[in-house]
């Protein structure tokens, strides 16, 4: 992102993303910070938390950091409430917590891993938008890091990809329920080389072999994510809700 002109869009905005101490959801409250919003940082483990709000203080961001698992009820509550506190209001959520505990084939995968694939990837992002619903501003945006993977959900990332499926759904869903004061859509990012992908990207092989699948023969970045990310979260994007932007260098993404 260093040496691109960015906009100040989201002056004025308060933003919460969820796992968004690395990768990309680090990638996308830089974007919303540096764009002029109040961020509100949150992972699982303090020591995280705290280096990324140090991190995006040193350019000058608002940052607040608060502690979340997505999947505990006393986390999302007290997520909701200390930014509320803080700031007085929420304009913008990106749900980007997500989980792939097993590379086993489907009808391999044991229900222990089946309940925590559901319960992170989809139910936790419902539980945490019926905690925070009532403090939503008018003009709000509500953002899915869904996945290519939820398009054609196969191989390693299969029953991963059926979550990540179920998040386009639940776009069109809430869309329709939260409207119109409310805009929710998605991002499905293609392959970006992230610890969280690193299984998929670190192998020069596998990873040669996704480049030449995108039409811009790349991998993607996580300033890509986070650059359509803020377009969604902007009034720049005032007329779509219900919507997915696939972000993939062109792979192919019909369901």
């Amino acid at each position: 992102m260093e040496g691109k002109k960015i906009g100040r869009r989201l002056e004025g905005k308060v933003a919460i993303v969820t796992a968004s101490t690395q990768g990309i959801g680090f990638g996308i409250i830089e974007r919303f910070g540096l764009e002029g919003a109040s961020v509100v940082v949150s992972s699982r483990k303090q020591a995280n938390v705290e280096e990324a709000v140090e991190k995006l203080k040193s350019k000058g961001i608002d940052a607040y950091g608060i502690v979340c698992h997505v999947s505990n009820a006393q986390h999302r509550r007290n997520l909701v409430e200390k930014t509320v506190q803080k700031y007085g209001k929420i304009d913008i959520l990106v749900c980007n917590a997500a989980a792939n505990p097993s590379t086993d084939p489907i009808l391999s995968t044991k229900e222990a891993v089946l309940d925590k694939l559901w319960e992170i990837n989809v139910k936790s992002s419902i539980l945490l938008l019926q905690d925070m619903a009532p403090h939503l501003e008018k003009g709000s945006s509500v953002i899915f890091i869904t996945s290519i993977a939820g398009f054609q959900p196969q191989g390693s990332m299969a029953m991963y990809g059926v979550t990540k499926t179920a998040l386009l759904g639940l776009t069109k869903a809430l869309a329709a329920e939260m409207g119109p004061d409310t805009r929710v859509n998605a991002v499905a990012p293609g392959f970006v080389p992230t610890h969280f992908a690193s299984f998929i990207t670190g192998n020069s092989q596998v990873r040669e072999s996704i480049e030449e699948k995108t039409l811009l023969n790349r991998l993607g970045t996580t300033g890509d994510m986070a650059a359509a990310t803020a377009f969604l979260a902007s009034d720049d994007s005032s007329y779509i809700t219900g919507e997915t932007l696939v972000v993939a260098g062109g792979m192919p993404s019909r369901l």
